[in-house]
């Protein structure tokens, strides 16, 4: 690992178990390393000016609002990065839970635009990739299940059915088969959440070892910096 801790985003449908990875990735860094990492979402409200943009364009889709909606979160993106990614990076990781893939699948499911289009329209304003994006996969039936299992209002009438997360499915598919063709995704690792949660936890923390994303626990112990 090099002198910046990993940026590392989480996406997968609604119910794939996000949350869940998002919350063990947090405690083995707190538990192994000492050290707590920064969670953020896909929109994080920095860009303030952005807001009812934001909000409009997520909640009352339209084709009068689509390249509002867009330069918003770009714009809120950018934000995030600058005030908060790019900053802790050097204290400690930052976890995603969802970033640019979600965006790709909402413009493709809600405004029908080419995922290629709205890639270039987000990466003119960001100024960095995640070194990691992990895609949780599960059939679409089995995802819905799980999401409507969930307790509280989580699930929206007009994005948690089966036709609307069958075709953010197909688009994830579409571009985690292509990655080089989104550099700012980051490396793209595709995990398999019909596996139990503990798995898919072990599963992603050993592509964040095989990839140096994690400091050595030898040489955490032996320089008595372990404070697991």
């Amino acid at each position: 690992m090099n002198d910046r801790y990993p940026f590392i985003v989480i996406e997968g449908l609604d119910g794939t178990g996000k949350t869940t990875l998002r919350k063990g990735l947090f405690r083995l860094w707190e538990g192994l390393y000492g050290v707590t990492p920064l969670c953020v979402l896909t929109t994080n409200f920095l860009a303030v000016d952005q807001a009812a943009a934001i909000v409009t364009g997520k909640y009352q889709p339209n084709a009068g609002n689509r390249d509002a909606y867009l330069s918003a979160i770009a714009a809120d993106k950018r934000a995030t990065l600058e005030r908060l990614v790019l900053p802790q990076r050097p204290a400690r990781p930052v976890i995603a839970d969802r970033w640019l893939l979600s965006e790709l699948a909402f413009f493709a499911v809600k405004h029908d635009m080419k995922v290629s289009k709205t890639y270039e329209a987000l990466a003119t304003r960001l100024t960095a990739a995640p070194d990691l994006t992990l895609v949780l996969d599960l059939e679409t039936d089995a995802s819905m299940s799980r999401a409507h299992a969930r307790q509280g209002d989580a699930v929206r009438a007009d994005w948690d059915v089966h036709n609307v997360q069958s075709r953010v499915r197909e688009t994830y598919e579409s571009v985690v088969t292509k990655p080089d063709g989104f550099p700012l995704l980051g490396d793209v690792v595709r995990l398999d959440a019909r596996r139990p949660r503990c798995e898919v936890l072990l599963a992603a923390w050993d592509v964040l070892r095989e990839r140096h994303l994690v400091p050595s626990l030898t040489a955490q112990v032996e320089g008595g910096e372990n404070h697991g």
